[in-house]
């Protein structure tokens, strides 16, 4: 096996082009599975990837262009003679030209599908009118069908005559001729049934499908769900249209974890990799919610300027103001985090929401005891008696301590009870992540500490 990730097969790779030694690159690049190829090619200098990309065998260079970069893609594409993009195009599968015709510039979109066969372009065209996050995006039209009244035999040769521009035939799926999904048959179940058997007789009836309109994630989750390899996609009418694979899955699932991620680290999401992102792109991606999020902190400025005067009679309660703070987030963040996860793979519903809250409650209680009564032995014997510090009387410990409580205890609600909301009212839960609950909770904290001090200390 090839490591492609050594730095010194990286630096004979490079020798090789300095040297130009055509035959005995493409004899190493053959070798190699198609991504990794991507990744090489990703790596070396940008004059260079027209020359490498043209030593691939022309099946090898399809698969190839189909893992690189959008912007590769594109310099690739301007480099192409009209011979070799129509080459690559014919060689890619439907929903890769789709992915790849979203990514590009108009005027590259326009030379694709210039190049691309009638049925293609139809295809693609097809595909293109479904909304973005829907199934429909993502499916491929080329799969194998069968008719019911078949026998095995004929289904056999009609697998070998049209499979081979099929993106998957392991699974076949039976129509009327009105296109109505009947059922579906494995490649396994046709080759241990007998060559007279009818296709109507073997095939599983019990098909879990979804619809065109149905969105993109929901579809991901179903593949985990069921362990499939492809699934069938329908139209209004209970029509077969397409099939989604299991590739573009699992191309789902990263784009929505990498999505989510970045929503919950208040930072608009981005489609290209990192290294690829200008600074100035960053910028307008993360400038935004660092406004918001720095005006909405005002407010505990706010509160803190408010109770001015007691915090200079109880100094002492200042120096426990980060730490409360800190804690409640802290813990505010758990709770979101555990629940968005719970909503995004569907264990969580809307009307969960009591059962939710109560179990954070009593987690809360738990947090929250187990973090006052640490804190107090911490503040007697550490702050107290180590380190002299005498205005940490045994009120001001209890004033601490009762507002961890309660600071834990709010955290812990707001934290579980705001993704379900927002995901109630059409937002994404991953939204009302650790930014958001903690500038909030910050706020509930500094006035619960606050109140215990006017209460307890008479300030």
């Amino acid at each position: 096996m090839l490591d492609f990730e050594n730095e010194a097969f990286m630096e004979q790779i490079e020798e090789l082009v300095e040297r130009k030694r055509w035959p005995q690159l493409r004899d190493i690049l053959i070798q190699m599975a198609p991504a990794d190829i991507a990744q090489i090619l990703d790596e070396l200098p940008e004059d260079r990837l027209p020359l490498l990309y043209r030593l691939l065998p022309k099946e090898l260079a399809a698969e190839v262009f189909v893992e690189m970069e959008p912007d590769l893609q594109e310099l690739l594409i301007k480099t192409f003679s009209d011979t070799e993009l129509k080459e690559v195009l014919d060689e890619l599968y439907v929903d890769d030209t789709v992915d790849i015709v979203e990514e590009m510039p108009a005027s590259v979109v326009k030379r694709i599908l210039q190049h691309a066969d009638p049925e293609t372009r139809k295809s693609v065209n097809e595909i293109l009118k479904y909304p973005e996050d829907s199934a429909g995006s993502i499916m491929t039209t080329e799969f194998v069908d069968l008719k019911k009244d078949m026998t095995v035999a004929d289904a056999i040769k009609r697998i070998r005559r049209t499979g081979t521009d099929k993106e998957t035939i392991n699974i076949c799926y039976v129509t009327d001729p009105s296109r109505h999904l009947l059922g579906i048959v494995s490649i396994r179940t046709l080759l241990l049934s007998d060559e007279d058997d009818v296709i109507g007789d073997i095939m599983d009836t019990n098909v879990i499908y979804v619809n065109t309109l149905e969105d993109k994630e929901v579809v991901a989750q179903n593949f985990s769900r069921y362990d499939f390899l492809a699934i069938p996609v329908v139209d209004t009418e209970e029509r077969l249209v397409g099939i989604v694979t299991f590739d573009d899955a699992i191309d789902v699932m990263e784009d929505e974890a990498t999505e989510d991620i970045e929503k919950m680290a208040a930072i608009t999401p981005s489609e290209k990799p990192y290294l690829r992102t200008s600074a100035f792109s960053t910028y307008k991606a993360r400038i935004p919610w660092l406004l918001l999020l720095m005006i909405s902190a005002t407010f505990t400025g706010i509160i803190i300027t408010t109770f001015e005067d007691a915090l200079s009679a109880y100094v002492v309660l200042t120096s426990f103001i980060p730490m409360l703070m800190d804690t409640g987030g802290n813990c505010g963040s758990q709770a979101s985090v555990t629940v968005i996860r719970g909503l995004s793979l569907n264990e969580i519903e809307f009307s969960d929401m009591l059962q939710v809250i109560w179990k954070e409650i009593r987690v809360a209680v738990l947090c929250g005891v187990t973090l006052a009564a640490a804190n107090f032995i911490k503040m007697m014997l550490v702050d107290r008696l180590l380190m002299g510090n005498t205005g940490l009387t045994v009120p001001v410990a209890g004033v601490i301590c009762l507002t961890l409580v309660f600071t834990v205890f709010c955290a812990k609600v707001v934290g579980c009870t705001l993704p379900m909301l927002a995901k109630k009212v059409g937002f994404d839960p991953a939204v009302m992540a650790s930014p958001f609950i903690t500038t909030i909770v910050d706020a509930i904290s500094l006035m619960i500490y606050f109140q215990f001090a006017t209460w307890i200390l008479g300030i």
